[in-house]
């Protein structure tokens, strides 16, 4: 069939498909940000009565049950959703006007905002969190994720060489690439594991470790074969990061962080430079990652490093503070805002 079509119709195609599916998308946001003005708006009401008219919770209960009556086929108006409208709207007063809160929290699902009302209470923070779901695309299960492992408060905290080896603002881009500590607590190991193991297990878990390094990170291969000087020595873990463009060797060590470990890692990066590098790549950047790490010597084991080099730990399993904001507020803790006397709430439901 192709043989009769003209030459450049499959182009053509490709750019009409393209079309068609940057147009669903847009379809797609538009709904998702009328849906949320709407939510916004209802909930906005419902704050405005509660505060002049006395409303109690039973108005809430009696407006669910009102508009399933007028709209049967409509999902999103029970009793439970109405309320997290209403803190949906107290949360975003300025929803409207604020043009940041519009660009982060009004391009992410009502899911996704109902994930971050629960679990994220500083606004600043909870931006942040809507505009990593935005621009990344994260589904709503890997948002919790990245919140209740504190990304945002891991990012940029490896001790580093950076500022000394890398111009700016690469360097920049290169600290905020990455995390201290580093979270693999989708591993199942003992207590005396060796390198060899770890190495083996964050590669079989390939994609929870690269959802753990963060976006850009491309995987190249395990126990990577270098020969210098007719010796073979072997790369732990290898990635290229696309933003960063370069390649990005990963040293694992399952004790303490010993200087010499940096004087490795510095000999490696020099050989993928020689190597693998290209002239469009960037210099090749390390990261030596430690059960433990004292940072005053990572500092001086780095400060004379003419290598760009990251050194942090990682942990197996989470460390974080028992009362982390894990939950959305509950339909109770809610309605004992609404809660009034009993002449207001029956002056309410009049």
């Amino acid at each position: 069939m192709t043989d009769i079509l003209p030459r450049d119709y499959l182009e053509w195609l490709d750019s009409i498909k393209g079309q068609i599916r940057a147009a669903q998308q847009k379809t797609i946001l538009a709904a998702n940000r009328e849906l949320l003005q709407l939510y916004w708006t209802i909930g906005r009401d419902i704050l405005q009565r509660q505060r002049q008219q006395g409303w109690g919770a039973k108005v809430i209960e009696q407006l669910a049950k009102d508009l399933k009556s007028a709209f049967p086929d409509l999902k999103g108006f029970s009793r439970a959703n109405l309320l997290y409208m209403r803190a949906f709207a107290d949360a975003w007063p300025d929803f409207n006007q604020d043009a940041i809160v519009q660009q982060a929290v009004g391009q992410i699902p009502w899911g996704h905002n109902l994930v971050l009302l629960g679990k994220v209470k500083d606004k600043t923070r909870r931006i942040a969190y809507a505009q990593q779901a935005q621009k990344h695309g994260w589904s709503r299960n890997v948002l919790v994720h990245q919140i209740e492992s504190r990304l945002l408060e891991r990012e940029g905290q490896a001790t580093s060489n950076f500022a000394q080896t890398l111009p700016a603002p690469h360097s920049e881009l290169a600290q905020q690439t990455l995390k201290d500590p580093y979270i693999f607590d989708f591993l199942s190991l003992g207590e005396a594991f060796r390198e060899r193991e770890l190495e083996r297990e964050l590669t079989r878990h390939i994609s929870q470790f690269l959802l753990e390094l963060g976006a850009g990170f491309a995987f190249v291969g395990k126990q990577v074969l270098l020969e210098v000087g007719g010796e073979d020595f072997y790369l732990d873990l290898l990635f290229y990061h696309l933003q960063l463009r370069c390649y990005i060797v990963i040293e694992l060590k399952t004790g303490d962080f010993k200087p010499e470990h940096a004087g490795q890692l510095n000999f490696y990066l020099s050989a993928v430079d020689s190597q693998l590098k290209t002239e469009h790549d960037k210099p090749s950047i390390g990261l030596l990652l430690c059960k433990t790490r004292n940072k005053i010597i990572a500092e001086y084991a780095l400060r004379d490093n003419n290598k760009p080099i990251g050194i942090a730990e990682y942990q197996l399993a989470q460390a974080l503070p028992a009362n982390l904001e894990d939950k959305l507020p509950s339909i109770e803790q809610i309605e004992r805002e609404l809660q009034m006397e009993p002449d207001n709430e029956a002056h309410g439901d009049e």
